[in-house]
């Protein structure tokens, strides 16, 4: 049996830059289209490389700046054979435009109850429609802010998948009622939970396969255990602006390495490890309980030390 792997990609405009009070312009550059390595670049190398991309795009920030970003987001995507499907954080229902984030909502989606987060999905929806993309069947709340609401409602509206369960994050925003090392696809709530694929850091700990959060070794390290020991899928995280540093302004040639050995990485493996998108609705046991890559000292130290250069010298320079 082949693993599913589900490589996913945040879209959105980063909140970080609205509170420098940037116009839409700068935002879009800064957020999407970072220093020469936001999406049109990954877009490119995924093509180079073979590999299938989800981007979950963020539409609410159309309230805001009107829906013409957010159409440039999609037809970016779409023009270049990958998929886009939903991502919201509801902070921007109340934002306004270079009032530097003094305005917004709750930032949490499992902060609102489900009547309320029902009719913020759909809102949600028919921008994201408007925007030039096909109905979504699959959603990630913003910083994975979720619960069995959520799901709830998502199921309500028709969708088939959600992917906001995150075990490094659990307790915390992620708060869907799975266990945090739960990394296999489950059914829940009327329809089927892709959760993050975590790895052991340390005694208690969990860290999410993301760019920005794990070595390429680890990455590797991560999927080849995913092979081996067949499980049903893996689930990568990264955004839109993630191989840039924080301001957007200069590229982070350590998280630009970090993609690149990812897709070759996925390109060697694709064999074992096929690249999917939601829309290929891929078959997924379902109810698994496979295990995360275990833990190795070793392994974190030489990635803590990568990070340290990533930290004070790429976002630095």
């Amino acid at each position: 049996m082949t693993t599913a792997v589900f490589l996913t990609i945040d879209t959105e405009f980063a909140w970080r830059h609205h509170r420098e009070g940037l116009c839409s312009d700068a935002i879009y550059h800064r957020s999407v289209e970072p220093a020469g390595v936001g999406i049109s670049y990954q877009l490119d190398k995924l093509a180079r490389y073979g590999l299938k991309a989800c981007f979950f795009v963020d539409p609410m920030p159309a309230l805001t700046f009107g829906i013409e970003p957010v159409r440039r987001m999609v037809s970016t995507i779409l023009d270049a054979g990958q998929e886009v499907q939903l991502h919201l954080h509801p902070a921007w229902t109340a934002a306004i435009a270079r009032d530097r984030g003094a305005n917004h909502a709750k930032f949490d989606l499992s902060d609102y109850p489900l009547a309320e987060q029902y009719a913020l999905i759909l809102q949600a929806t028919e921008l994201l429609i408007d925007a030039g993309a096909p109905d979504p069947i699959a959603f990630r709340a913003g910083s994975y802010a979720a619960n069995d609401d959520t799901l709830a409602a998502l199921a309500a509206l028709g969708f088939a998948y959600d992917s906001s369960h995150n075990g490094a994050a659990a307790c915390d925003a992620s708060r869907i009622s799975l266990s945090p090392r739960q990394i296999a696809p489950v059914a829940a709530h009327g329809l089927i939970e892709i959760p993050v694929t975590v790895i052991e850091d340390r005694p208690g700990q969990l860290r999410t396969l993301q760019l920005c959060a794990l070595s390429a070794n680890e990455s590797r390290d991560a999927l080849e255990h995913a092979a081996a020991r067949g499980h049903v899928a893996a689930t990568i995280v990264s955004h839109g602006f993630e191989l840039a540093n924080r301001q957007g302004t200069r590229a982070n040639a350590v998280h630009v390495r970090r993609f690149e050995a990812l897709c070759a990485t996925l390109a060697e493996l694709r064999t074992d490890l096929p690249t999917r998108h939601f829309r290929d609705r891929p078959p997924l046991v379902l109810g698994r309980y496979d295990r995360p890559l275990a833990r190795d000292p070793i392994r974190r130290g030489l990635r803590q030390a990568e990070q340290l250069w990533s930290n004070w010298v790429e976002e630095r320079a």
